[in-house]
């Protein structure tokens, strides 16, 4: 420092004891500065006030000395006690300097009047209009030394800032921001001492914003916003105790600001020490308790997509704090948060799988998800552009699917840096005053994303069937919009390991089916090759000769059965390609999904359309597997019990167009068509049929199948037809066919089991009866039903020698035959 330049109204003695290292010299200064100012005050001399602050300020504490610097420090703290109001003065109570410190400053620097005090003493504060003029010059050096390299001058600052506070009181909140801001790089200084002090200071600045009415929390959300991403441990405390203090001054609202830390908040709550999360964890649970009780003064849309990122997060404690939010903002909110759903489900969907480890989140989810599907509503499916258009031009657009990326598969994943702008985040439109639309786009997006995904969890896969279920119960007019994509995938899901998945896959199927909103004018039932499918998915070949007079026309004509819509009939056809390209599926699931769909949907339905379809089948070893699948269902199942009590008699015109289309596919396997004919009490033709038989090439595989149909003919199902047999003289053609399959089967089980049943038909002679003119059952129904059986007959030998033909040439190829019996 030059010792020729002029300091005044300093005296040079002053000058040289603040430049001194030793403590006692600085203080004796600190003190005749006081007293100089005091008479400036008194004088109301302001230009001389300033420049004294001035001098110290830059010739001291700015100074590259570091005694000149601790001397500037203690004397602006002089002078800040010197502007206020006559008091006692300070007394010091605070903390100590280090054995260290007070070796090399002899008798310590806090040993004096300017140090720590934690009592206030009254009227000790700056005069309201000395403020204005003073305080900017007192704050700015000091806060310059808080970045000193020197631990002790840092905490020399700190201590002459407590001074200017503590006198100040109040009229240091418009120094607010500034004040926090070194305070926060202070929480986290590596020397205890400095922290200490800093701590002081905390209190007292927490003290003075908790009684004061004008803080400016404006001005104040920007910078906290910016340091609440601090990673530093003592920093982060450091911000969550003020977030506290803010929160619990009832003049302050920090809710309505909420938007603008939560992110950092969740970001805190992953901290490592778990006394900064237990902090952070009390916080966020202020703010729900607040948010509960006053709801309506809430952003919710501001801070879904927040909610929605760490509800994805790896760590526990934030995923079940942030799914908490969510269901709260769920049910408080309600159709707010509609815009938001696809996220909403990104987030939610995963969880529902998880297992006894994450129980509580599993729970939460849950509520979540069910509450969510709850807000969407029929009024959801209206189809008025214009209005729609209007809607989402007023409506916060869905961040979700903007800010989150999309994966090769269209999966939605949570943007990898979770330290979100607010440019990229929060939407300043409110959603509590415009209408809200629901974006089903989005959200089909994300179920579709869950199905196709291989590593999707059994719950999360029901919870996304119950879910397009739902949507198509609600809106189902947009729904069919999706349709065309969702057909393929759940069409694998029927592949699925788990029952009650394929459960919920059939029930949204068959919505599909019969919903009439599928119903479109320019595609009939038997459009098979519409370009929206894949030709794998959909393509039958349909030749103009194999279109039959009681094929289609029986689907479109007959009233016993519901309408159903265009997609039923492409449902029947590719659900038949799934059973011939994966013959596993229909070995152990074939008849477990029928059974369901029968229950489903309309049985009558399902049957006509299978037999039109495999009547065109090109498949033909397929086509006979498929007709002994959905014979053996047709005859054993409880589902089925009144399509065949319609079948049994044939007594209306549609049961008679049921039984011809059935008959013509079953005609792909001999003993299922004879087994038809004796459901439907056409024995004479079963017989007529079995007579047929000596012309086929016998294998195993037909013993077998006449093997199991002798074992049909002992069960429940047949039980009117072995009644039948006390009627020999009215039903000899009944005789006749069960005597045929006798003579067709080698002396096996099932050949003693049919012989004694037929040793059992008692001798005709004993049974006459006196009603001479009762006809045989056998010819009434040929009579009555108007069915050309002859036909009939000339088309089973026709699909028979076509099943040779195809055999012979498998042969010709060299591949296996079918099993032959050996003689």
């Amino acid at each position: 420092m030059n010792p020729e330049k002029d300091f005044s109204p300093l005296a040079p003695s002053v000058v040289r004891a603040l430049n001194d290292k030793l403590y006692e010299k600085r203080k004796v200064a600190a003190l005749e500065i006081e007293k100089l100012v005091r008479e400036f005050v008194a004088q109301n001399n302001a230009a001389q006030i300033k420049h004294v602050i001035q001098i110290l300020s830059q010739e001291f504490a700015l100074s590259q000395h570091p005694h000149s610097r601790k001397g500037g420090l203690i004397g602006l703290a002089a002078c800040s006690i010197a502007l206020g109001k006559k008091s006692n003065g300070l007394k010091m109570s605070g903390l100590k300097p280090s054995a260290e410190q007070l070796q090399e400053d002899l008798a310590g620097d806090l040993a004096v009047t300017v140090g720590f005090s934690r009592t206030i003493v009254p009227g000790s504060w700056l005069k309201q209009e000395d403020s204005g003029l003073y305080l900017k010059e007192l704050i700015e050096p000091v806060l310059t030394c808080f970045n000193d390299a020197d631990s002790r001058l840092r905490y020399y600052a700190c201590e002459a800032l407590y001074n200017i506070v503590k006198v100040a009181r109040g009229s240091v909140l418009p120094h607010f921001n500034v004040l926090f801001d070194g305070l926060s790089k202070l929480a986290a200084d590596p020397d205890p001492n400095v922290k200490s002090g800093s701590e002081l200071l905390d209190r007292l600045l927490k003290d003075i914003v908790t009684e004061s009415n004008k803080f400016d929390l404006v001005g104040f959300i920007p910078l906290l916003r910016e340091r609440i991403y601090s990673n530093n441990q003592y920093a982060r405390q450091f911000i969550i105790s003020w977030i506290l203090v803010l929160e619990s001054v009832p003049d302050i609202n920090l809710l309505g600001y909420l938007p603008e830390i939560l992110d950092g908040l969740f970001q805190i709550l992953g901290d490592n020490s778990k006394e900064i999360r237990k902090m952070c964890e009390v916080a966020l649970g202020e703010f729900l308790k607040e948010i509960k009780k006053n709801p309506s003064s809430v952003k919710f849309a501001e801070m879904a997509n927040i909610l929605v990122i760490h509800c994805q997060a790896s760590d526990d404690l934030i995923q079940l704090t942030a799914m908490c939010w969510m269901r709260e903002f769920i049910q408080l909110a309600g159709r707010v948060m509609l815009p938001y759903s696809s996220g909403i489900l990104t987030a939610v969907l995963p969880c529902l799988s998880y297992d006894d480890r994450k129980k509580s989140i599993k729970e939460v989810a849950n509520v979540c998800n069910q509450s969510l599907m709850k807000l969407v509503i029929p009024e959801d499916d209206e189809t008025d552009e214009g209005k729609q258009s209007l809607s989402l031009q007023m409506e916060p657009k869905e961040e979700s699917l903007s800010q989150q990326q999309v994966t090769s598969s269209g999966c939605l994943e949570a943007s990898s840096n979770s330290s979100l702008s607010s440019t990229s985040v929060f939407n300043a439109s409110s959603t509590d005053r415009v209408p809200v639309t629901l974006n089903l786009d989005g959200i089909v997006q994300v179920l579709d994303c869950h199905l196709h995904d291989t590593a999707t969890g059994m719950m999360t896969r029901i919870a996304v069937l119950k879910w397009l279920y739902h949507l198509y119960i609600k809106t189902p007019r947009k729904m069919f919009r999706h349709t065309d994509s969702l057909f393929p995938i759940l069409l694998r899901t029927l592949s699925d390991e788990s029952d009650e998945v394929i459960l919920k896959d059939l029930e949204v199927l068959a919505e599909i089916a019969s919903s009439p909103a599928g119903q479109t004018e320019d595609q009939g039932p038997c459009d098979g090759s519409d370009t929206r499918f894949s030709q794998s998915e959909l393509h039958i070949p349909v030749k103009a000769s194999q279109l039959s007079s009681s094929g289609m026309k029986g689907m479109e004509c007959s009233p016993s059965t519901p309408t159903m819509n265009s997609y039923f009939y492409k449902f029947m056809i590719n659900l038949l390609k799934r059973f011939s390209s994966e013959r596993k599926l229909l070995e152990t699931r074939g008849a477990f999904i029928i059974r369901q769909l029968c229950l489903l949907l309309n049985a009558e339905n399902i049957f006509h359309s299978m037999a039109d379809i495999l009547l065109r089948e090109e498949d033909l070893k397929f086509a006979s597997t498929m007709v002994h699948t959905l014979n053996t269902i047709l005859l054993t199942s409880s589902e089925l019990f009144q399509l065949r009590n319609q079948l049994k008699d044939l007594k209306t015109p549609e049961s008679r167009n049921l039984f011809c289309c059935l008959y013509r596919s079953w005609c792909h396997n001999p003993v299922t068509t004879v087994s038809l004919c004796f459901l439907t009490q056409n024995y004479k033709h079963a017989y007529d049929l079995i007579q047929k038989f000596g012309d086929l090439e016998v294998t195993v595989d037909f013993l077998t199948e006449v093997d199991k149909l002798v074992q049909l003919i002992e069960c429940p199902i047949f039980t009117y037809l072995r009644l039948q047999l006390l009627d020999v003289k009215n039903n000899p053609y009944l005789i006749k066919a069960l005597y045929g399959l006798l003579m067709l089967l080698p002396q096996s089980s099932a050949f003693q089991l049919l012989s004694h049943r037929l040793q059992c038909v008692p001798n005709p002679e004993l049974l006459q009866t006196t009603d001479s003119t009762k006809t045989t059952l056998g010819f009434k129904k040929a009579t009555t039903t108007n069915i050309d059986y002859l036909e009939l007959l000339q088309h089973f030998e026709r699909v028979q020698n076509k099943h040779l033909e195809v055999r012979h040439q498998r042969v010709g190829r060299g591949e296996p035959p079918d099993r032959r019996v050996i003689l």
